[in-house]
C-alpha cells in the first residue's frame, strides 16, 4: 500500500486504534453495533486510555450513517482528534481496540490491498456510466451521454444509406471520445488500480484503444454487464470481484518472487528479520515493507518515527533520547510512513524472519 495517505499519522501519541466489524445486514445490527461499542470502550478503559480520545472514537462511529450490508471500521485517534477514519467493505477477521505509544493500522493496509480503488466502465455506442469504487464500498456514479442518433449502421444500399452509415460511425466515435475523455480524468483523480470495461463488445473495445497511457495500462475488458435498464448486475459484480482478486493475488506473487530475486544477488536488495530491516529502516533506505506474522515481537524505538532497533546501543548510536520498547507490528509500519515506504501484508508465500522483510531502495 502506498503511505501517503497515512502521513497524518505522524504525529505524538498516545493512541487509540480501533478495527472492527460495522456490519448492518441483520434486523439486530443496531444492537450488535452497541454490543462492539461497548466491548471496544471497555477494552480501552482496561488499557487506561485517555478518556477525550475514547469518546472522539466512539462519537464517530455512533453519529456516522449505518453502512449497507457487510461493512468493517477502522479509526485511530489521540488527544481527542481522530487521524484517520476508514469504513471497509468488508469487516477485519479480528476485533482489535488498542491504546499505545504508537498507532496501530495494519488491518487498513490488509483492506485497503484487499478492496482497492477501481472503475467499472458500462459503455455502449451512445455514452457510459463510469463507477468510481472506493475501498470503503463506496461507488460514486458519472453518466457521460453522448449524440444517440444515429449511432447505429442500417442495412440498404446506395449513396443516402453509406451516408447514413458514415454518419453512424463518425458519431458512435465521438461519443466513445468523450467517454475515454472522461475515463482518464477520473482515473487521474481518483488513481484506481484497475479500469474495468464492460458493455456493447465493440464500444468496449473501441473505448481500451482510445485510452490514454497509463489508464489503458489497466484497463480490461470483461464480457459482462449492460446499460440496459434492469440489467442483471450480478454477473458483472462477480467478474470484477474474481478479477481484483486475481490481480491482487499476481501482485502478492510478484512482489514474493522479486524479494526472492533480491534476496539472491549480490547486491542485497532485500533483507529479512528485525534487525536487518529496523537498520534499513533507520537509515531511510526502505522502499517496501513486507509484514507477516511477528506475534508480540517487539523492538526499541526512538522520539522520532525512524528510530527503530533491536538494541538500546543502536537507539544511542541514532541519538534516540529515552528509547522505549514498543510492539514490532507498530514500530515499523510507523517508521516505514515517515521514510515514504509502501506497506505489504504478506500471506504464506513468503516466509519473513521474525515477521518482516524490506525491498531496499539501493544495496
Amino acid at each position: 500500500m502506498d503511505t501517503h495517505e497515512l502521513r497524518a499519522l505522524l504525529t505524538d501519541g498516545p493512541f487509540v486504534s480501533v478495527h472492527f466489524d460495522e456490519s448492518h445486514d441483520t434486523e439486530d445490527a443496531a444492537k450488535q453495533l452497541r454490543l462492539r461499542l461497548k466491548e471496544i470502550e471497555a477494552a480501552l478503559e482496561d488499557q487506561a486510555a485517555d478518556r477525550p480520545t475514547v469518546e472522539a472514537a466512539l462519537r464517530a462511529i455512533e453519529e456516522s450513517p449505518p453502512p449497507v450490508g457487510r461493512a468493517g471500521r477502522t479509526i485511530v485517534a489521540a488527544h481527542g482528534t481522530i487521524l484517520l477514519d476508514r469504513r471497509l467493505a468488508a469487516p477485519p477477521p479480528t476485533q482489535e481496540a488498542r491504546y499505545s505509544a504508537l498507532p496501530y493500522f495494519l488491518p487498513t493496509v490488509s483492506h485497503l490491498e484487499d478492496a482497492p480503488a477501481h472503475l467499472v466502465v458500462l459503455v455502449d455506442r451512445t455514452g457510459a456510466d463510469i463507477e468510481v469504487h472506493r475501498p470503503d464500498g463506496s461507488v460514486e456514479t458519472e453518466t457521460v451521454q453522448g449524440q444517440e442518433h444515429p449511432v447505429h449502421k442500417v442495412r440498404g444500399g446506395g449513396p443516402a444509406h453509406r451516408d447514413i452509415q458514415s454518419h453512424a460511425e463518425q458519431t458512435a466515435r465521438r461519443n466513445l471520445a468523450e467517454v475515454a475523455d472522461h475515463v482518464a480524468k477520473a482515473a487521474e483523480r481518483f488513481g484506481p488500480r484497475a479500469i474495468v470495461l464492460a458493455g456493447e463488445v465493440q464500444a468496449r473495445t473501441e473505448l481500451h484503444d482510445r485510452l490514454p497511457e497509463p489508464a489503458r495500462s489497466i484497463a480490461t475488458e470483461v464480457d459482462a454487464g449492460s446499460r440496459a435498464s434492469g440489467a442483471d448486475r450480478s454477473e458483472l459484480d462477480r467478474t470484477v470481484h474474481e478479477l481484483l482478486t486475481g490481480q491482487r493475488l499476481r501482485e502478492l506473487d510478484d512482489l514474493a518472487e522479486r524479494f526472492r530475486a533480491a534476496a539472491t544477488r549480490d547486491s542485497a536488495l532485500a533483507v529479512s528479520g528485525l534487525s536487518a530491516v529496523t537498520a534499513a529502516l533507520a537509515e531511510a533506505n526502505v522502499a517496501t515493507l513486507l509484514v507477516g506474522d511477528s506475534g508480540e515481537a517487539s523492538v526499541y524505538a526512538g522520539s522520532e518515527p525512524a528510530q527503530v532497533g533491536v538494541a538500546r546501543p543502536r537507539l544511542d548510536a541514532l541519538g534516540a533520547a529515552d528509547p522505549a520498547l514498543r510492539r514490532a507490528d507498530e514500530a515499523l509500519p510507523y517508521a516505514a510512513v515517515a521514510v515514504g515506504a509502501d506497506v505489504v501484508v504478506m500471506d504464506e508465500r513468503l516466509d519473513l524472519a521474525d515477521g518482516f522483510g524490506a525491498l531496499l531502495r539501493h544495496p
